[in-house]
């Protein structure tokens, strides 16, 4: 069976619809469509019931979603054993936040290389839904993110609180946006937090569904925004930003979402550090010593 009718059928689960399916595909409609109805041709059954509100599984397609998530996974997992570099034992492949790879998963990355010399370690950014995806179709190994979704056969567990704090370039920006003011997408939480605190805010004049970007034109432009406070204490402490005084802090969880039947030491061992490295910053300290399964797990 061709994987990619494996992978359509997987993200119209995933999406709720053959429209937003195409999207994250970026394929047409009728090609999606296509897809599905030649999968559903090779097994011999029908897979969707299409309503207004989108599509649902028959009994049929929540049998096939197990094998098709195996299917997918089995093909991911070939591809990284047959493109093993040489002279590694292994790969992991971990995508993050952009905004998360700022600091947390940047110190993370060089722990990692040290506890598990053998594992080559491909580094992936992008946002929640493509993260998603990529560990449901078993492309990605473990996922960092602010909002993940739950999913069968994925383990979600909590990483740190994230401290998110509105600055300015001014040090008399009023407790709420103003001319100047850049919305970064931080996920629906914080929309629906920003919401409940700002119900006059009209607008902004920028948007910016990352976090790196949002920064940068904010130090370069002046302004004001929400950003964490890893991201901003050295600008802070430089005085080139300025926390607004009685605007509200939000706060919002971090996560790492990896599979449950994994079977990988690797991964164990790398989420062992990413907790070991959280705990020490909460503490204010450096994380210096590597997890020692995944020095176990480098071995093998």
């Amino acid at each position: 069976m061709d994987t990619e009718l494996a992978r359509t059928f997987l993200t119209i689960v995933e999406t709720g619809n053959f429209i937003s399916a195409a999207d994250r595909l970026h394929v047409s409609q009728s090609t999606v469509s296509t897809r599905i109805h030649t999968l559903e041709e090779l097994l011999g059954c029908v897979l969707f019931v299409r309503n207004k509100a989108g599509t649902t599984l028959t009994p049929a397609g929540r049998q096939f979603q197990r094998h098709a998530t195996a299917l997918v996974r089995t093909v991911a997992q070939a591809r990284h054993d047959i493109g093993i570099p040489d002279g590694f034992g292994g790969t992991l492949v971990i995508g993050g936040r952009i905004g998360l790879w700022e600091e947390f998963l940047l110190d993370w990355l060089p722990l990692m290389q040290k506890a598990a010399p053998a594992i080559s370690i491909r580094a992936e950014s992008g946002l929640e839904p493509e993260i998603m995806q990529g560990l449901i179709e078993g492309r990605i190994d473990i996922g960092v993110m602010y909002t993940p979704q739950s999913r069968p056969g994925l383990k979600v567990e909590q990483l740190f609180d994230e401290c998110l704090v509105m600055v300015s370039t001014s040090a008399k920006n009023a407790p709420e946006p103003q001319a100047g003011y850049i919305y970064v997408d931080w996920g629906p939480e914080f929309y629906a937090k920003h919401s409940a605190c700002f119900p006059g805010f009209g607008g902004p004049a920028l948007t910016a569904n990352i976090g790196w970007l949002g920064l940068q034109h904010l130090m370069k432009n002046g302004g004001s925004g929400y950003f964490p406070m890893r991201i901003v204490r050295p600008h802070l402490a430089s005085k080139r930003l300025h926390i607004v005084a009685g605007a509200p802090e939000f706060s919002m969880p971090a996560y790492a979402v990896y599979p449950i039947d994994s079977g990988r030491d690797i991964i164990a061992g790398a989420i062992e550090i990413m907790h070991r490295l959280a705990g020490s910053a909460a503490k204010g300290k450096t994380a210096t010593k590597p997890a020692k399964r995944a020095a176990r797990a480098s071995s093998r």
